[in-house]
């Protein structure tokens, strides 16, 4: 709260302490028949300076000027947040927000975020009763981790520009990968994924997070495991409570139930081309040799021959 002074000079005090105020107005009467009239009483406690300059602001609405002298009235360490003072007066939240937002550009109230001992960041309000001589707000120093060296402060001329920070990106889905990512089944893995929210509305994925939980999926199809059983596995036995990140919880689930690799099929594997060592003739054979004919007809003329040989 500002220094309580009073605004007026005051009378000389009375020798009893018992007599009421007295009242003074002006000596000179004005000789004009309108306009106000002071009838000023000397305020001994629970008053408050205002100076001129706010109470007789050219750009600050009435409703500005009155929240101003409240706020300057209240001790330190009073609420004056948007749902204290609409709870406190009758005009509602937009006007008594807008009323802030004009002492705020008028620089009758700054606002401060300092980082308390917890390490939580909270948003101060400081009222300034003279904006002129305030000056800017001084930044909160924050302790020097032990052992680290004082270093001097740093020039104009030294300071870098500072750069604008990096907008976090959210971290990496760890989700098993299909062996051949094929268009067709990555499109049939994020169609799957897209209808979860339909067997659980906590299931509910983005887009983004629908396109990296696809190859993870993909990899459960690509190791013969249905559409049915793939949707089964990942909304069974979901937890009751709230799930705050279903897609982690999915990754999760994709790798860590992802079933074997089906068994080895060996493939029909097609025989090189020969050419027959008699009429040259190209036939399919592990090894080079003769045709199926020519073996046919070798073997016929064998036992043309061993059956003359018996005769004679």
């Amino acid at each position: 709260m500002d220094t309580q002074h009073p605004s007026a000079t005051a009378p000389a005090p009375s020798a009893d302490p018992d007599a009421e105020p007295a009242i003074t107005h002006d000596a000179r009467r004005s000789h004009h028949s309108y306009g106000v009239t002071h009838a000023n009483s000397r305020h001994t406690t629970r008053f408050t300076v205002v100076g001129n300059h706010l109470a007789q602001h050219a750009e600050l609405s009435l409703l500005a000027i009155g929240l101003a002298v409240h706020i300057q009235s209240l001790p330190t360490g009073a609420r004056v947040d948007i749902k204290t003072l609409t709870a406190r007066f009758p005009e509602g939240s937009a006007r008594i927000s807008g009323a802030l937002r004009e002492l705020e550009a008028h620089g009758y109230l700054r606002r401060v975020r300092e980082r308390v001992p917890g390490g939580r960041i909270v948003t101060r309000t400081v009222s300034c009763n003279q904006p002129a001589a305030a000056g800017p707000p001084a930044r909160p120093v924050r302790p020097r981790p032990p052992g680290r060296p004082r270093t001097a402060p740093r020039t104009a001329d030294d300071t870098p520009a500072r750069s604008a920070s990096p907008r976090r990106e959210p971290a990496p889905l760890h989700v098993p990968e299909p062996g051949f990512p094929a268009p067709a089944l990555l499109q049939a893995a994020a169609d799957l994924l897209a209808g979860l929210h339909h067997t659980d509305p906590r299931l509910l994925l983005s887009a983004r997070d629908t396109e990296r939980l696809a190859p993870g999926v993909a990899a459960w199809l690509e190791r013969e495991a249905g559409p049915a059983a793939v949707q089964h596995a990942l909304t069974t036995g979901l937890p009751a409570d709230v799930l705050r990140h279903p897609a982690r919880f999915l990754a999760h689930r994709l790798t860590a139930g992802l079933p074997p690799p089906p068994p080895f099929r060996p493939s029909h594997r097609t025989l090189p081309l020969q050419n027959c060592e008699h009429c040259d003739r190209a036939f399919r054979a592990p090894e080079p040799g003769v045709c199926r004919d020519c073996r046919t007809t070798t073997k016929h003329r064998h036992r043309e021959e061993s059956d003359g040989q018996l005769t004679t």
